[in-house]
């Protein structure tokens, strides 16, 4: 039963999901942590993190791992994870590939009038505000620590945040060395 709840909560977000794969990172969240409990914001978290690193698109990084995480969590072997992982990441890319079947030869023909365009200019607010959901959500006391629980690791967290921020921004550090960077601080301060 839980495939077929992972299909249907994948495919609402490969639906609705817009703005790529941060874009669907708190919807992803919103589902698997808050709504369904499939796993806990830590793990969540780490796959934030895992599927960054990997190669291709976070959003179908993440939601493989989450269909692995979940029926892993469920009590189910590693075999039935692995079927976790891909009907969660074929419900996710369904809805993608059937609008692009069906719209690809109408969008050609239609993608500079002024509804189109409307339709697009519509969308990109929504996409922006996707992605600062997204990093709102991570920011957590399984993230973060706190200044009750470990003030040195809340500060540290607070530093590595802000470095990383105006290192990408500002000096326009590739995020690969920034991810390295911030891991081997990490290692180096929290351990």
């Amino acid at each position: 039963m839980i495939y077929l709840y992972l299909f249907i909560t994948f495919f609402e977000i490969g639906l609705f999901g817009f703005g790529g794969g941060y874009g669907m990172l708190s919807l992803i969240q919103g589902e698997v942590v808050h709504h369904r409990h499939w796993m806990n914001t830590a793990e969540f978290t780490d796959i934030v993190a895992i599927s960054q690193m990997t190669p291709g698109p976070v959003g179908i990084n993440s939601a493989t791992y989450c269909g692995y995480t979940a029926v892993k969590n469920a009590g189910y072997g590693m075999p039935m994870a692995v079927l976790g992982s891909a009907t969660a990441t074929f419900a996710l890319v369904l809805p993608s590939l059937i609008l692009m079947l069906l719209i690809s030869r109408m969008f050609m023909k239609y993608m500079n009038t002024p509804t189109v365009q409307s339709v697009f200019s519509g969308l990109r607010p929504a996409v922006v505000g996707l992605l600062g959901a997204a990093t709102l959500l991570l920011l957590t006391e399984e993230n973060f620590s706190s200044l009750d629980a470990n003030p040195w690791q809340f500060c540290i967290s607070c530093f590595l945040f802000i470095a990383t921020f105006v290192g990408t921004k500002y000096f326009k550090i590739n995020p690969i060395r920034m991810i390295a960077y911030s891991a081997f601080a990490g290692l180096v301060l929290l351990y």
